[in-house]
């Protein structure tokens, strides 16, 4: 572990899904740090560039660091792809570790969403050894039910939350009213039975799309859907939830 300042604190800050669904709270804690870091994915990174938008608004130094690579590879195993993942933390840990060692003071990580629902800076910034609290973000969880007007659980029952990789393993298993995150390759589309879907890509954008029915039914128009967001935004973050056909609608 990198011996930083005990000066150093850290603020994991919740961004929502647009510069426009930033709260008072996130905007005051961004303002109130010293500088923020952020990964540096590449010259075309339309991410970074809005986190420069938010930092440049409240007058806060954003310092870029080249996000360390993954092994992002297709034949990894459940075992594998955990100890890629893990790889990368440590990795990134390390690289943010080594900006805040000459910096102490107040560091702001800025989190697409909300930090509690598949991001890895909570699990990044922990292995800092440095305090920290953090501050909660408009999920995209919570904008798909908006947008569509649906609650994500039924009266009584419960929502599973997991990624395109699991789906078909949780459906095997019997779950049948899921929130699916991480998914550019549209799992459900391989599921059999009859499915209903709540679906968005890009959501507090302005090229935000959204599509919903019956899976069947419109599984091309989702894949229309979700090339128009990327070629709008240069970038696509999708998520949906998935109700087995003929179960009650959502309350």
């Amino acid at each position: 572990m990198i011996e930083l300042d005990p000066r150093t604190t850290v603020r994991v800050v919740g961004i929502g899904c647009h510069p426009g669904q930033l709260t008072v709270e996130a905007r005051a804690a961004i303002a109130a740090c010293d500088y923020v870091i952020a990964a540096d994915k590449g010259p075309d990174d339309p991410l970074l560039a809005l986190r420069r938008a938010i930092c440049a608004e409240v007058g806060v130094e954003l310092v870029a660091v080249p996000d360390p690579p993954r092994d992002r590879s297709a034949g990894l195993d459940e075992a594998g792809y955990d100890g890629a993942v893990l790889d990368w933390h440590d990795a990134r840990a390390a690289a943010y570790g080594a900006v805040m060692v000459g910096r102490p003071g107040t560091v702001g990580f800025l989190v697409w969403g909300d930090p509690a629902f598949y991001d890895s800076t909570i699990r990044v910034v922990d292995r800092l050894g440095v305090p920290y609290d953090v501050l909660p973000g408009i999920s995209a969880l919570s904008l798909l039910a908006a947008r569509h007007r649906v609650v994500l659980h039924e009266v009584g029952r419960p929502v599973l939350v997991t990624t395109g990789r699991r789906l078909a393993a949780e459906v095997a298993a019997g779950h049948d009213n899921l929130v699916v995150m991480l998914d550019g390759g549209l799992q459900a589309a391989t599921l059999a039975g009859e499915w209903d879907i709540w679906w968005g890509a890009n959501l507090g954008s302005p090229h935000e799309e959204l599509v919903a029915g019956p899976l069947a039914s419109v599984v091309a128009d989702v894949r229309a859907a979700r090339a128009r967001a990327k070629d709008a935004d240069g970038w696509v973050m999708d998520t949906y939830l998935l109700r087995r056909l003929g179960d009650a609608a959502p309350q």
